[in-house]
Order: C-alpha cells, then sequence, then structure tokens
C-alpha cells in the first residue's frame, strides 16, 4: 500500500533532558551563590540546546555567550572578543584601564579611554588585558558567561575564566560546555575543570545519549504525532547510538527522499531491509545540500567558507550572488535547517561538522575562489580581521597577501603577550610556502625570537620550531648578515630544548659568523661561558668569558645589566670568587628601569643558588628572599617560582622539612615553572622520600634528574641525584651499582675540573671505592678534591672534603676527628642532615666504645626529630646490634594501611578513574611513570579489580 508521505518539518522537542535543564535552570536562576556549571558529551548530544533551554528565563541582556570556532591555532581570546563585540559599549563606565582593550576593539575608538603604555614583559601586558577585558564584562552587566565548545578554546580565554570570577564584584556565573574526548591533553581546560574558580559553587552535568522512549519522543515531537512505528524508533536508534544530531539529521534527509511514509496510522520507513542511513551526519548533510536550488547550495558553501556567522551582504559577496539570489537563497538555505540565524541578522552553518562537510566536498578551484572573494569581502570592513583574512588568503593561494596577513597577526599576537600563537603563525607560513630571501629572513627571525624569548611554554612545538629555523639557515641565498642572528636563535632554542651538544655547537658557529655584529657576537659567548656540558673543561668556558667581557664597550648600555649578570653568574658556577665582587657591583648599581629591576631580582636569584653550592648559606638566603621580592614585584612570575624552588632547596639543606613536600609539589605543578627549576624540586622530593624511608619514590625520583640532565648539559645538577643514588646502593652493600652510578658524574667533574660541584658527590663514590678495594684511587681522589679547592672560602665542599679524608683514613681516632670537623663544619652552616650523618659515621669509626654509643644514641634521636626516620633506623639497628635498647617508633607508611589505600594509591586511582593516562597521572602528582605504575598496581590489588574500567567502577563506589 502505498502512503502517506511527510509534510512540512515541525520543531524537534526538547526531550531526554529534563533532570540537566531542571538543575542548570534552578542553578542561574535560584537565590544561592553564583555557579560553575560544566556541560559535558560527545558531538550533537544536545549541550548548546541545553543552555539555550536554561538560558530562556533570563534577561538576555545580562547573559554573554562566547562560542569557541573549531580552529587549528584558535586566536587567543577570540571567543571572548566576538561575544563582547555584541555588546553596547556606548555609555558603559569604563576606567582608564580599558585603554588596554583598544587593539582588540578598534572600532570602539570613540568610547574607550586613551590607549596604555606599552608594558616591557609579554606577562604583564597580558594580566593588564585580562583585567580590562574583566572589567568591562563586569560594568556592562553580565551576570551568566556561556563559554560554548570549550574543547576548542584557545589558552588564553580559559585561563582568563578564573581571573574574570575573582574581578567581579557582583555574581557572576560560569557555563562551559566542551566534549571531554576532545579535549587536548595539555589545555588548561584540565585544570579548570579540575580546580574550578574559587567562589563558584559547582555542577557538572553529563549529556548521555537519548533512550529508546526518549528517542521515540523526538521523533514523535518532528512529526506532530505520537503515532510513530517502534519498529522504526529501534531501527533509528540503533543506527545513531541514540545522539540527538544524528537522529534529526537522518530524519531530515529519509523525509527529504521521501522514504518516511504513514502506514496503518503511523509513521515508519518505506523499506525495512535495504533502506540505507547515512552512516555519518556528513553524508546527510551531503545529500541534503545537492537537494538545494543553486542559490541556496551557494549561500551554504558561503557560510561554510566564512566558517564564523556573517550578515547577508557578506555572505552574498562570498557567494557572488546578486540581490535577489542572495535573498532566496538565504531563505532557503534556512528553511533547510542547514543554516541558522547566530544573532539576529548573524548566519551561520548548521553545525561544524554540516560546515565542513561542504567546504571538503567543493572542488579546489571552486574553493580557492570563494576564499579569495572572502578575503576580498573581509579586506573592505572598517577593521579587517587580519587572522581570518591571513587564512582565506592562504586557502585562495596568495601567497604575498597570506604572508602580510599572518605576519600581521602574529605581531598583534605578541604584542597581546600571546608568543604561543605568534610561533604557530610564523612557523606555518614559513613551512607551507616559498619566500623570497628577504622574507624569509625576517620571519625566520621573528620566530626566533618568539620561540626563545617568550614566556609560554611550547612543548613539543620548539622542536618543530627548531627544525624550521634549520632550513632556513641550509638555503644558500639566506642573507649572509642574517645567518649569525638565526643561528644564535636556534643554538639558544636547543639549549632550552635539553640538546646541550647541538646547542653549544649551533651557537658556537654563530659566535664566528657575528664577528662583525658584536653586539650578538658578545651574546653567543656569553651563552657559551656558561659551564654546562659533559666535555669543555673550566678554561675552555673562562676563554669564551674573557672574549665576551672584552666586547661589553661596545654592547648597547640597555644590554650592560643582563650581561653583566650573566658574567658574575658564570664566574660563580666556575667556582671564581671574583664573581661576589661582581654580583655585589650589580646589586650596588641603579635599576631603575623594569627590565634592569628583573636582571637584579635574576642576579641575586643566581648568586643565591650558586651560593648554596659553595656553602655560603646566610649569603643564600638573603639573596633568595631579595630575588622573590623583586621578581614578584616586577611580575617575572617563571623566574619567581624558579627562585622560590632554590629557597626551598636551601630551606632543604637548612632542616626545615616541615610543610616542605607540599610546598615544592605545589611549585612544581605551576605552568609558570621552568624545567631547570623542575629538576631543582625533584631533587628536592626526592631527597625528603630517601630521609622518609620511600626508598623506591627516592630512586625513580633521582633516576629522571641524572638523566635530564646530562641530557640538557646541566651537568652542575648531575652530581646530586647521582651521589643520592649511591648512598641508596651502599646502603644494601651494592657496591659495584653505586660505582656504576656516581662514576660518570665523578669523571664529568675532573674533566671540568669544577669542584664545587662535588660537595654531595664525592663521599658517595669515594666510600664505594674504598669499599671496592680501591683505597688508592679514593684517595687519588680525595688529594684532586683538595687541590682543586684550594683555599677557597667555600665551607660546604670544605666540609665535604673532610668526609672524603676520613673515609680514606678508615676507622680509629684518625678518621673520628675528620668525621668530627666535618660535623662541625656543617653545623656551622647550618646544615643538620649532612652534620648527623657525619657524627655517625664519627660515632661509627669509634666504636664499640661507649662514648661511640652515646653519640649514635643522640644522633638517632635527632635524626628522627627531624623528619629522617630511613637514617635514624639505620643507627638505630647499629645501636640495638651492640645491646643497646631502642624504642621502636611508628613509622607511618604503606605498611600501616594494610588492605586499605595508602593516600598516595587513592591519588593515582583517583585520577585514572578520570580517564587520565599514566604519564598524565606522573605529570599531575609530579611522579615518575614507573612509580605511577607501583602505586596503581597495589590500588588495583587491594580493590581487587584488573582493568581500569573496573578500577573506575571500585572508585565511584568507594566515594559513594
Amino acid at each position: 500500500m502505498v502512503g502517506q508521505h511527510t509534510g512540512a518539518a515541525q520543531p524537534v522537542a526538547f526531550v531526554g533532558r529534563e533532570r540537566e535543564l531542571s538543575a542548570l535552570t534552578t542553578a542561574l536562576t535560584g537565590p544561592r551563590e553564583p555557579v560553575f556549571a560544566l556541560v559535558e558529551g560527545e558531538a550533537g548530544i544536545g549541550k548548546t540546546r541545553l543552555v539555550q533551554e536554561a538560558l530562556a528565563p533570563l534577561d538576555p541582556a545580562t547573559t554573554l555567550v562566547a562560542a569557541c570556532p573549531p580552529l587549528a591555532e584558535p586566536f587567543p581570546l577570540g571567543p571572548l572578543v566576538d561575544a563582547l563585540h555584541r555588546l553596547p559599549v556606548d555609555g558603559v563606565p569604563l576606567s582608564p584601564l580599558a585603554g588596554a582593550l583598544r587593539p582588540l576593539f578598534p572600532e570602539w575608538a570613540e568610547h574607550l579611554p586613551p590607549a596604555l603604555e606599552p608594558l616591557e614583559d609579554p606577562s604583564s601586558t597580558r594580566h593588564r588585558l585580562f583585567r580590562a577585558l574583566a572589567e568591562l564584562v563586569e560594568r556592562s552587566g553580565v551576570e551568566v558567561l556561556v563559554l560554548e565548545d570549550a574543547h576548542w578554546a584557545d589558552a588564553a580565554t580559559l585561563e582568563f575564566l578564573p581571573l574574570l570570577v575573582a574581578a567581579t564584584a557582583h555574581d557572576l556565573s560560569l557555563v562551559v560546555t566542551y566534549r571531554g574526548t576532545d579535549v587536548p591533553a595539555a589545555s588548561p581546560l584540565l585544570r579548570l575543570t579540575a580546580r574550578p574558580p574559587a567562589g563558584l559553587r559547582r555542577l557538572e552535568l553529563a549529556l548521555e545519549p537519548l533512550t529508546v522512549g526518549e528517542t521515540t519522543a523526538l521523533v514523535a515531537s518532528m512529526f506532530a504525532t505520537d503515532d510513530v512505528s517502534a519498529e522504526f524508533v529501534s531501527f533509528l536508534h540503533r543506527r545513531t547510538a541514540g545522539v540527538p544530531l544524528a537522529l534529526e539529521e537522518s530524519l531530515s534527509l529519509l523525509r527529504e527522499r521521501g522514504d518516511i511514509v504513514r502506514r496503518g496510522g503511523e509513521w515508519s520507513r518505506r523499506a525495512v531491509d535495504d533502506l540505507q542511513v547515512p552512516p555519518t551526519v556528513r553524508d546527510s548533510v551531503l545529500e541534503r545540500v545537492d537537494r538545494l536550488p543553486p542559490p541556496a547550495r551557494r549561500v551554504l558553501e558561503a557560510a561554510a567558507v566564512l566558517a564564523e556567522p556573517a550578515d547577508g551582504v557578506l555572505l552574498a559577496r562570498v557567494a557572488g550572488l546578486d540581490e535577489d539570489d542572495a535573498r532566496a537563497g538565504l531563505a532557503a538555505a534556512l528553511t533547510s535547517g542547514l543554516l541558522r540565524e547566530a544573532s539576529p541578522g548573524r548566519f551561520v552553518g548548521r553545525h561544524v561538522l554540516a560546515s565542513r562537510a561542504m567546504e571538503e566536498a567543493l572542488p579546489v578551484s571552486e574553493r580557492r575562489l570563494l576564499h579569495g572573494q572572502a578575503a576580498a569581502a573581509l579586506q573592505e570592513l572598517p577593521t579587517p580581521p587580519v587572522l581570518r583574512l591571513s587564512r582565506h588568503f592562504r586557502e585562495a593561494g596568495d601567497v604575498a597577501a597570506w604572508s602580510r596577513h599572518a605576519e600581521a597577526a602574529a605581531d598583534l599576537a605578541l604584542e597581546s603577550g600571546e608568543d604561543r600563537a605568534a610561533v604557530v603563525l610564523l612557523n606555518d607560513l614559513l613551512t607551507a610556502a616559498a619566500h623570497p630571501p628577504d622574507r624569509e629572513a625576517r620571519l625566520a627571525h621573528k620566530l626566533g625570537q618568539a620561540a626563545t624569548w617568550g614566556v609560554a611554554a611550547l612543548g613539543e612545538l620548539a622542536v618543530v620550531v627548531a627544525a624550521t629555523l634549520a632550513a632556513a639557515l641550509d638555503r644558500p641565498e639566506l642573507p649572509a648578515d642574517r645567518r649569525g642572528e638565526i643561528r644564535l636563535l636556534l643554538g639558544r632554542l636547543w639549549l632550552q630544548l635539553g640538546d646541550f651538544d647541538t646547542g653549544i655547537e649551533q651557537v658556537e658557529t654563530a659566535a664566528g659568523e657575528l664577528a662583525g655584529r658584536p653586539e650578538l657576537a658578545v651574546r653567543a659567548m656569553i651563552s657559551l661561558s656558561h659551564p654546562r656540558g659533559q666535555v669543555w673543561p673550566v678554561t675552555r668556558h673562562r676563554d669564551w668569558l674573557d672574549r665576551a667581557t672584552t666586547l661589553f664597550p661596545q654592547v648597547p648600555a640597555e644590554e650592560q645589566t643582563w650581561l653583566a649578570v650573566d658574567r658574575a653568574s658564570a664566574l660563580l658556577m666556575m667556582g671564581d670568587a671574583a664573581g661576589w665582587a661582581a654580583a655585589e657591583e650589580i646589586d650596588a648599581a641603579a635599576a631603575d628601569s623594569l627590565f634592569d629591576r628583573r636582571q637584579l631580582g635574576r642576579c641575586r636569584m643566581n648568586v643565591g643558588h650558586t651560593a648554596i653550592g659553595w656553602g655560603r648559606d646566610d649569603v643564600a638566603g638573603r639573596q633568595l628572599d631579595g630575588a622573590v621580592d623583586l621578581l614578584a614585584a616586577t611580575g617575572y612570575q617563571r623566574l619567581v617560582n624558579s627562585a622560590l624552588i632554590t629557597r626551598a632547596n636551601l630551606d632543604w639543606h637548612g632542616g626545615a622539612w616541615d610543610g616542605l613536600s607540599a610546598r615544592v609539589t605545589e611549585l612544581a605543578g605551576s605552568a609558570d615553572t621552568l624545567p631547570e627549576a623542575l629538576l631543582e624540586a625533584r631533587m628536592i622530593l626526592g631527597l625528603l622520600d630517601l630521609a622518609g624511608g620511600r626508598r623506591d619514590d627516592a630512586a625513580d625520583q633521582f633516576r629522571v634528574v641524572v638523566a635530564e640532565a646530562v641530557r640538557r648539559g646541566l651537568v652542575d645538577v648531575q652530581t646530586g641525584p647521582a651521589g643520592a643514588l649511591g648512598r641508596l646502593f651502599l646502603a644494601d652493600d651494592a657496591v659495584a651499582d653505586a660505582l656504576r652510578v656516581t662514576e660518570p658524574a665523578m669523571a664529568m667533574v675532573v674533566r671540568k675540573g669544577i669542584w664545587l660541584w662535588a660537595t654531595e658527590l664525592a663521599p658517595a663514590h669515594v666510600d664505594a671505592l674504598v669499599r671496592a678495594g680501591r683505597a688508592d684511587d679514593a684517595r687519588e681522589l680525595t688529594d684532586l678534591f683538595a687541590a682543586g679547592l684550594g683555599d677557597r672560602a667555600a665551607p660546604a665542599p670544605q666540609a665535604a672534603l673532610l668526609v672524603c679524608r676520613g673515609i680514606v683514613a678508615g676507622s680509629g681516632a684518625a678518621a673520628a676527628e675528620l668525621f668530627g670537623a666535618a660535623a662541625a663544619a656543617w653545623a656551622a652552616l647550618p646544615r643538620p642532615y649532612q652534620e648527623l650523618l657525619a657524627l655517625e659515621r664519627q660515632a661509627l669509626a669509634l666504636l664499640p666504645d661507649a662514648a661511640a654509643l652515646d653519640l649514635l644514641a643522640t644522633v638517632q634521636q635527632r635524626l628522627r626529630d627531624l623528619g629522617a626516620r630511613w637514617d635514624a633506623d639505620r643507627v638505630a639497628q647499629v645501636l640495638r646490634g651492640h645491646g643497646v635498647d631502642v624504642a621502636r617508633a611508628w613509622r607511618g607508611g604503606r605498611r600501616g594501611y594494610g588492605d586499605q589505600l595508602s593516600p598516595r594509591e587513592a591519588e593515582v586511582a583517583g585520577l585514572v578513574a578520570q580517564g587520565r593516562t599514566n604519564r598524565q597521572v606522573a605529570e599531575a602528582l609530579f611522579l615518575s611513570p614507573r612509580t605511577v605504575d607501583r602505586h596503581l598496581s597495589a590500588a588495583m590489588r587491594k580493590l581487587g579489580v584488573a582493568s581500569r574500567t573496573a578500577l573506575a567502577v571500585a572508585v565511584a563506589e568507594k566515594n559513594g
């Protein structure tokens, strides 16, 4: 029987979301505190529709919706800027701070305060811009801010939200929609969802696919009847998995093809077995487009190419339609449901997948034509959008115009403090097209500057940039006067990436190429003067430092301070006491500019760091405290964290261990912390783990630090963890292993000739040599240590030398006297942990004398009071072996938890249950992946599960 075909499309009911809608509406309209609502779900699941329904009862003037488009590299703050453009700014009472908004809103020039003076630091520029945006939002009366598709959001937009909440005087609710599976691993959205802005009540809504019953209601609403075949609904649900968007698109296509008929009083499919329901939304969209009249298709293609809301005039220009055809095409496109009105008079594709399907289906020649027409139209706007223009010119094949606008967009990003966005634009521009030599040199130099001097962490992108710069250097047509400066930037980038050998080779070559440009050559020479790497002796580094010093008079005055800081730092790292006077001279000089004050802060941080190596702990404390204050006052946050971590290192040496682990872990987890500071943080945490008896965790930390320090050429960082690993192995009488981990670092110290670095390494290595029967080698190394130190006023290495001499002396009074002298030297700093280890050696050298046992008992109690349980237990074991009764204190730790999860195991299990990988958990908790594996295995064993899915269920049940 031939049935009746479908009629006109009906509005789609909002079904299956009653609970979520009630929760969100109540949260946004109720009397309680403002809300931070997270709406998560896959593509097409109905996140946008839910938010629209919840906003419906609210005053539109108090809501602001910012949509994040799916751009490969979204422009910083783009969604917010686009949304704020729609606000009426005339009459809004703005402070002078709003002058910072002029670069983002040039068309508001007559309403905004005068432009502000530029800041030297990109991070300060960005912070000021954030504050200005927050003021605009607050004074515009916005009470609900919605960020849609936050998985596509740029980092700046996501980082702005907590600041916005904190800066807003009235209650402001945030609603964020996103696809959980599409959030990039490094996205700030992960931190935002884990730690919402303070002061907001959290509401999490996860949208699931529709059930069969809910699918029935949706289908019925589209046909304005309840008479829908159950078999038809089951078929649709099975083929679409209950995703609302897929259901709607499939039904629309079926209806347009006449494949849905009315039989026996209900709607059903024409055929059951051979009907091919489109497997993807893409297929359904393309077929629907093909059925539209040519003007409608042209409008949709124009909208797809533009990819952002556009008015009818712009759509007509891009589509190449006259007024009548454009009006008819727009009406037909809207009627089809493939085009929607994003805001009054502005239209955009029904959804991103539909637009992408239409654009990709265009022939290349046609796609280029449309992009060219889009660029031509956008250029005529009062404020041409340079980023959009660069995309359109690129797709149109106009390399010169693409280059011009992409470079302008990169410059704008740099001015806004968004150096990562600039790096992406410039790198893409350099790699995707050929350029004349002068332009290529200019772009490569800008790229290198943005990558090496910016404040943002580039991650794997930095390796891509290095390859791009290397490719530019390989071109013989590169102007000779630019080659050296680009190579210098490449070398600095490799050094930042941790590839010391490659970096130093490039910098050394650049120094030669820049012989005629002393202001740049001195930068290369200063980089070469820092005593890094495994091979160069200190004399070679010193030669480069001396050569750089001779060029200082030829360097512009504004660069003198940072060069002087680097010179003083290099001298102190080399063990040259002249560095103290050089640093004092910098400290006494006037620092009037922001740049000079930051350099003074950097100088104090470097002096504090090297002072720890010398053992001048009082100097280190004063310098580091001054550095933290000065760097914080000047907004140099990434160095503030470095100084705070070094201050924590000094606290470790000084025995101030209470709360130290939590403080260091928090600093290490900050995005502002530099890689070198992270290694120092790992070392501190490893030492705390070792002292607390968490030997496996400590060993993991030390191995990571050693490996990364060697890779990065940070040889001064290598010695401490190597010595700590040696101590671990010696505690188990694994002498060969102790030699294996200490010998490479010790050989490096001998090659470099910088004996300040032997403080934490030499005692463990000498001890291993003696216990391996190589007393002569131990004595020879100790003599080298003594000769290398000479009479330097370096209390820490001098105390370590006394320990080495005591080890070589063996047992008895002579050895005990040396250990006692070492303990006194450590106590004078003060470094109580090292003092107690030296006293332990002194007592062991005098055993079995009663005085030695009394000393051991004192050492054991002081170690326990300090928090060094591993060492205290070792000493207690010796005492018990000599008949001394020592109370067995409860040691805490994992053995006390039985079948219950330890706090660390619970942390790991909780993060894994959230879907994070072991590596992501390791990064979040600042552990090694190996340690995470161990904790995860223990948690799964205790919970009786064998898979990560089962673990997630068990954790959910355990947490109620």
